[in-house]
């Protein structure tokens, strides 16, 4: 029997977590192979510099540690001799014209830079006698995609990207001079820049203002009489304004998207009053209600709960209604609300804790009922919180006969990773995502739900005040990666947290400061007096990650760097981060949908890998970033990297080796049990006296002389064994991610073959498809592809981002012609329009 995804189902008495799950790795101290993240700053002495610098621009992994085959590390592939491909278009192609733009590591300053094409009279790559040596010999990753083929057809599309309007970014943007200003809103808003067409702000305070506020602070004002209607505190620090001046800019740069998409905003409220919130533990004995905003009882923050007959929830739900009109009397009209931020999380700052229950029953009661009275038309999206327990509340909250469920119009989600590891956020979840969607088909939720990424951001601190390009390159890399990965699963859009901050990452009155792709330093324009600040009066953090690297370089060395001289001259930083989200951003116009498109292993010679050459067994790459606890491991084609790489130890563990993003070692090995919020496998500790690693034999299988059951030491009936991705694997496909769990040796997807020479564990479980590599997180070669004839932009776009250490070739396919063939450098990324 096929199942709806159409592999064959692993039956009831074929359990795939043999022994029950294990705990997450994700939210424990697990997370350890780079010691307490919160304490970590980007500020790094002389030697851990030395070795991130030199270890990616050699592109080679340091370690000293035997690779599988027993080979020191030392013994390096060498890709130096490796040819670049010169870009070639195929005439036949899919469409007419076809154009490359890039962004790459080795050119920082030559952002969204044209890369000049030839057009060849051939039909494939494999005519040409330089295109058969290469993927005889060096490898040609072949990129298949299909314009033709729509991942969600019957979904809505993708309704753009953005960022959040908070009051550090209004604070910011209006420290500015007005060039300053123009210029960041064309930077974010405008044709030139990034377009952005989502956007996000704050119901009452965030962590991201200067201290707590709300619009009504009178105690028992349950009819909210007093409530201020002119949102005074929003108009003063300007985030009132700087919408209006988005919007603006939005309906002049896009004027054939405004009637149908324009700016869309969305509103979050952090906490409610401090007199509607139950008195949490910080709050003195026999208090009535919270003394502040920050903190939050548990399970639900409302003084009376969230019963029919809680006159604080009715308060609350109220809160939200006036708050909509008061910002549409100033010209804001929201799209959206979500019922709370971060609901599972009372936080030490601006908080409103509920779980899934009281949520359920806030929606139902009181909320759901007053924006269907009050504002029909604003849709409400529910969660708000991190990817790990999204499936859990939507299968709770959006079941049929859930009475909230009538009421909810969208799902918003976050990218953190939960824990205290701040290098996972972004890299968590996305197996979730492809069961999000497979449960809103399941349920038969309907078609036009919407699934946004509300908040992502890179903490602690900025790129521009830890002063490492490697660093802050590595946070561009990352977002573009789960943009792209979030839309292959089928989200609507993503949104960054803030628009805008000060060179520290602030204000935040909670001291919990985070980067943004734009920066304001006021200090460094060229209008600025000689005494202007470095930090202004909102800024109260000082220093917590020691001093500013960014302010100790010359305008030069950062326009070299990245950051143009014409925006600093202004007393604007523009970061990498900002050029690699406009790759998408710039042409996956709202109206956009994913398309099926996955970078599949080199053509020719098995033997030969997109990052290995024909007779090299060392992994290629570079250094491999993902080798940390609590990362997912997945299958995706071969590529002959380091994400590709282990060993099994001598204490039998499945191991992996890198560096972090700081340039320390890090070492981890395969967990023994499925992950309780991921349901798969996950990197975690290889301290075997901490018991959460597996202990693995190779017991050859039957018959097939090339195969192996990965069975567990403890049990031989338990074996490593491929679980697909549910919802098919969304616009990357079947081997697009597909994860690794536990169950029994007796499944056809529990053979692996194991290459000891080259490290390389390998499933044909989609055989027909082509074989998958065990893989830590996801490969350096990526890609996204998208349909945009509906938009005003070109036909189609594909996306090709490397982050690797090392140069890739490859050609696209649009179904089984090709179309291109190209090289993309280390860290690069790419966007190819189709016209």
């Amino acid at each position: 029997m096929k199942s709806k995804q159409g592999y064959e189902p692993i039956g009831e008495e074929q359990p795939l977590e043999l022994g029950g799950r294990g705990e997450s790795s994700s939210h424990s101290a697990d997370n350890n192979n780079n010691g307490d993240a919160t304490k970590s700053t980007l500020v790094m002495g002389a030697s851990a510099l030395i070795l991130v610098a030199l270890a990616f621009l050699v592109g080679r992994s340091t370690t000293t540690n035997s690779t599988p085959g027993g080979e020191e590390a030392a013994i390096l592939p060498n890709l130096e001799h490796v040819p670049t491909r010169l870009c070639e278009i195929y005439p036949d192609s899919h469409s007419g014209g076809i154009q490359m733009i890039q962004t790459s590591f080795a050119e920082p300053s030559k952002q969204w830079s044209e890369v000049a094409c030839v057009h060849v009279n051939r039909r494939n790559l494999q005519d040409t006698q330089d295109g058969q040596q290469q993927q005889q010999e060096y490898g040609t990753a072949q990129i298949n995609v299909d314009f033709d083929k729509v991942a969600f057809p019957d979904r809505q599309p993708i309704l753009g990207f953005g960022g959040a309007f908070t009051e550090a970014a209004a604070l910011n943007f209006n420290s500015l001079s007005q060039q300053g200003q123009d210029a960041v809103i064309e930077l974010l808003f405008g044709k030139t820049g990034l377009g952005y067409t989502l956007g996000r702000t704050h119901i009452n305070s965030c962590d991201f203002s200067v201290e707590s506020y709300s619009h009504d602070d009178t105690d028992g004002d349950f009819d909210l009489e007093e409530f201020d209607t002119e949102v005074t505190h929003d108009l003063e620090s300007g985030m009132v304004d700087m919408m209006l001046l988005a919007q603006q800019s939005v309906r002049d740069s896009f004027p054939k998207e405004v009637d149908e998409y324009g700016m869309r905003i969305i509103a979050s409220p952090w906490s409610p009053p401090s007199w509607m919130k139950a008195p949490t533990e910080d709050d003195v004995e026999g208090a009535e209600h919270a003394a502040n905003m920050t903190g939050s009882a548990l399970p639900v923050c409302l003084r009376d709960g969230v019963g029919a007959d809680s006159k604080y929830a009715a308060s609350w739900a109220l809160f939200f209604d006036k708050f909509i009109t008061a910002y549409a009397n100033h010209g804001v009209k929201f799209y959206g609300v979500t019922v709370q931020n971060e609901p599972e999380f009372p936080a030490p700052w601006d908080a409103c804790a509920y779980d899934v229950s009281h949520e359920g029953d806030f929606v139902a009661n009181h909320l759901g009922p007053q924006l269907e009275k009050s504002h029909p038309d604003v849709k409400l999206l529910f969660f708000d919180h991190n990817k790990d327990h999204m499936v859990k509340w939507a299968k709770e909250l959006l079941a049929k006969d859930h009475p909230a469920s009538k009421y909810i119009d969208g799902t918003a989600v976050h990218w953190y990773a939960g824990g205290m590891d701040r290098l996972l956020d972004g890299a968590q979840g996305n197996p979730n995502m492809h069961r999000m969607l497979s449960e809103l088909d399941i349920m038969d939720v309907r078609k036009d739900h919407v699934l946004i990424g509300s908040e992502a951001c890179h903490c602690p601190t900025t790129g521009y005040a830890g002063g490492d390009l490697s660093i802050a390159w590595a946070r561009a890399m990352r977002n573009v990666h789960t943009m792209l990965a979030d839309l292959a699963a089928g989200s609507n859009g993503f949104i960054e947290w803030n628009l805008i901050l000060d060179s520290i990452g602030g204000p935040n009155h909670l001291g919990n400061l985070c980067d943004s792709p734009v920066l304001a330093v006021p200090h460094r324009a060229l209008a600025a007096e000689k005494d202007f600040p470095a930090q202004l009066g909102f800024e109260h953090a000082g220093h917590p990650f020691g001093e500013v690297h960014g302010d100790k370089k010359t305008r030069e060395e950062l326009n070299a760097e990245g950051s143009p001289a014409k925006y600093l001259d202004l007393g604007v930083v523009v970061q990498p981060m900002y050029y690699y989200v406009g790759h998408i951003t710039r042409f996956v116009r709202p109206g956009s949908r994913a398309v099926h498109g996955l970078v599949g292993a080199s053509a020719g010679d098995p033997e030969v890998r997109t990052f290995r050459p024909k007779g090299q067994r060392v992994a290629g790459g570079g250094i491999n970033d993902l080798a940390r606890n609590g990362i997912e491991v997945t299958l995706w084609p071969c590529e002959g990297s380091t994400r590709q790489e282990w060993l099994l130890n001598e204490q039998k563990q499945l191991q992996v080796f890198g560096h972090d993003w700081l340039g320390a070692p890090t070492t981890s090995c395969l967990a023994k049990k499925a992950d309780k919020d991921f349901d798969g496998l996950l990197l975690t500790t290889c301290n075997i006296t901490e018991n959460k690693s597996g202990l693995f034999e190779l017991i050859p299988v039957e018959g097939k002389q090339s195969k192996v059951h990965i069975a567990s030491s403890s049990n031989k009936r338990s074996c490593l064994v491929v679980q697909p991705l549910r919802n098919n694997g969304g616009a990357y496909g079947a081997r697009g991610g597909a994860q690794v769990n536990v169950g029994s040796c007796d499944h056809p997807w529990a053979e692996w073959g194991v290459d000891s020479s080259t490290g390389e564990i390998t499933s044909a479980a989609f055989d027909a498809l082509g074989e998958v590599c065990l893989t830590t997180g996801w490969p350096f070669l990526q890609v996204g592809a998208f349909d945009t004839s509906a938009t005003a932009a070109a036909n189609g776009v594909v996306i090709v981002t490397n982050e690797a250490g090392e140069h890739a070739n490859y050609v696209i396919k649009n179904g089984y012609k090709t179309v291109l063939a190209a090289s993309i450098p280390p860290r690069s990324i790419q966007t190819i329009t189709f016209d």
